[in-house]
């Protein structure tokens, strides 16, 4: 499960203590590949290196979605490059070379790859891709209007392309490691920051950031050495983005540092039991940009339910076990009061930990940390450089 997010292209403090840092200091090798989008001080330049959050090896760019021509840097060097082709094949083929001259190293490897795709635009998929899936084959869920359709298919046929060649790239890369034996020491991950809509809900099909599944129920694929025994496992009790450092702390048995937020569940992980459940919080409190007429959000998710509640109160209740399209709000079902108020509880409890019970409206947030929307609401930008806060795209500091 995806958790919310403020605005893009904000900077993230150097000081803050992340992944390859704690990674780096346990005596691993950092390497970074692909898309960034952390650093805020333009989508186009380089990242410095001490804004690279310990990452010493790189290969990246803050952001760019054209991902047939996409941008990249080699370390400090200051010239532009771009990946050859489409850059999830790109970005495969970079990342083997990686392994290849670190195969054989003493000390252990964190290797990050950052893909841009499945992501808006998707007509840019590879047509060889985009031919296996044609759009009028493609079967549209029931929460996506009739209406939409002839805006919502060739999108479609774009994401699954986009899905099933980052699928190939991602494949060959573990291919290969797997022919070095480099699988029976090596923990892989794969996940995603959002889904999109797609229709749902009635939703444009490039908006995210939304509470429903289809935005923020992403795969989370993992393979440990050794667990064959547990080969295929689900594990339905869902986990959300600060569970995901915690845990690979815990399953490389590397002490977890006390400002290190979320839960470490390295043990679920071991062991998968398809029965066991857990509640996340999932929020955004800065609905901006296409969403900025959707309620600032915070949700509680289990495997079954999710319950969400705006600054003026409750507004969804919807059971996916039952209902997995969601189409139903069992909010004021006087059969579900007493889960209602269960729910209800759990969040406020979630919310104490994060310093966000009183659910404060968005215009509490942009006020607080000294940004300014423009006057449709769609854009951003901030004049708090100094604080490392940096203007929006396309937008000028006051």
């Amino acid at each position: 499960v995806s958790t919310g997010m403020t605005f893009n292209d904000l900077y993230l403090p150097s000081e803050e203590l992340c992944m390859a840092e704690i990674f780096r200091d346990a005596g691993y090798h950092t390497a970074y590949l692909g898309k960034w989008h952390l650093d805020g001080h333009g989508r186009h330049n380089n990242v410095d290196p001490d804004r690279r959050q310990g990452f010493e090896y790189w290969k990246g760019a803050e952001c760019s979605h054209d991902y047939n021509h996409m941008l990249y840097y080699v370390n400090d060097l200051p010239e532009k490059k771009f990946w050859k082709g489409y850059s999830p094949f790109a970005l495969s083929r970079d990342a083997i070379r990686y392994v290849d001259n670190h195969a054989g190293d003493k000390e252990p490897f964190l290797l990050f790859i950052s893909i841009a795709t499945p992501h808006f635009p998707h007509n840019s998929a590879p047509e060889a891709y985009k031919e296996r899936y044609p759009a009028q084959e493609i079967q549209l869920p029931p929460n996506v209007p009739a209406e939409m359709a002839a805006e919502v298919l060739p999108e479609l046929q774009g994401y699954y392309a986009h899905c099933t060649a980052t699928d190939r790239a991602i494949g060959e890369l573990v291919a290969h490691m797997d022919s070095l034996g480099m699988l029976e020491n090596t923990i892989l991950v794969f996940t995603s920051d959002h889904g999109e809509m797609m229709g749902g809900h009635g939703r444009k099909p490039f908006r995210k950031q939304l509470v429903w599944d289809e935005s923020l129920h992403i795969p989370f694929l993992i393979r440990l050495p050794g667990t064959g025994k547990h080969r295929g496992a689900s594990v339905n009790a869902p986990l959300t983005t600060p569970d995901i450092l915690p845990s690979l702390l815990g399953l490389c048995h590397i002490e977890i540092p006390e400002s290190i937020e979320g839960e470490d569940i390295s043990e679920l992980i071991r062991e998968p039991d398809p029965e066991s459940d857990r509640a996340v919080l999932v929020m955004h409190v800065t609905p901006f940009g296409i969403n900025r007429d959707d309620p600032a959000f915070r949700a509680l998710r289990t495997s079954r339910y999710t319950y969400a509640v705006s600054p003026e109160g409750p507004f969804l209740l919807t059971d996916h076990r039952e209902d997995p399209f969601e189409e139903e709000n069992l909010l004021d079902d006087p059969a579900y009061a007493t889960l209602r108020a269960d729910l209800h509880h759990q969040l406020m409890e979630k919310l104490k930990t994060v310093g966000d019970e009183e659910l404060f409206p968005r215009e509490y947030y942009i006020q607080k940390w000294g940004y300014t929307l423009d006057r449709d609401n769609i854009n951003y930008w901030s004049f708090e450089e100094g604080k490392g806060r940096v203007q929006g795209p396309g937008m000028k500091r006051r």
